[in-house]
């Protein structure tokens, strides 16, 4: 993390549990929110990322029993933010690389690829493991900027406050 803090012009958060459907759920979240907040450009490539950060979260993320969370906001400069909190351990690497892999037609470990390849920005990230152990896995679209009145903006949370990466990872 770099240490910069923003303040999201727009903000939403759901929790989902662990189960394959709830990957269709994040994604229709996910798409509602952009749909709300007026985000057409791009919207196949944040649906698209959105829905494999959830699967992985199911599929590596969440140990049983327990759930995952999906945030997402939108910042003042145009770049939209979408995070997928989970509690297992472990660090998501890409499994797959076009042209380095000798078998290019087998399932799986591609998500994380996508994700690379679509998004302007992700990276993982630690959450406090005293109040919540896991990690947050993120993606970042940069996207036009909006120009919003002051007075839209006083209604966000005051949580609504996070440190993002600006590195291409």
């Amino acid at each position: 993390m770099n240490g910069e803090e923003s303040v999201p012009l727009r903000f939403r958060e759901r929790f989902f549990p662990r189960e394959r459907a709830s990957v269709r759920l994040a994604r229709v979240f996910v798409g509602r929110a952009l749909l709300d907040w007026g985000i057409v450009v791009r919207m196949d490539d944040v649906l698209l990322c959105a829905s494999e950060l959830a699967a992985n979260a199911v599929r590596h993320g969440v140990p049983p029993g327990r759930g995952y969370g999906v945030r997402m906001w939108r910042e003042r400069g145009g770049s939209l933010y979408v995070e997928v909190h989970d509690s297992g351990g472990g660090v998501p690497r890409l499994l797959r690389e076009p042209g380095r892999d000798t078998d290019a037609e087998a399932d799986g470990g591609w998500g994380l690829f996508l994700v690379r390849e679509l998004s302007d920005r992700w990276g993982v990230a630690p959450r406090d493991s005293r109040k919540d152990p896991g990690k947050i896995v993120w993606c970042a679209f940069d996207l036009p900027a909006v120009a919003v009145p002051e007075a839209h903006l006083r209604g966000l949370p005051s949580g609504a406050r996070t440190r993002v990466s600006s590195t291409r990872q």
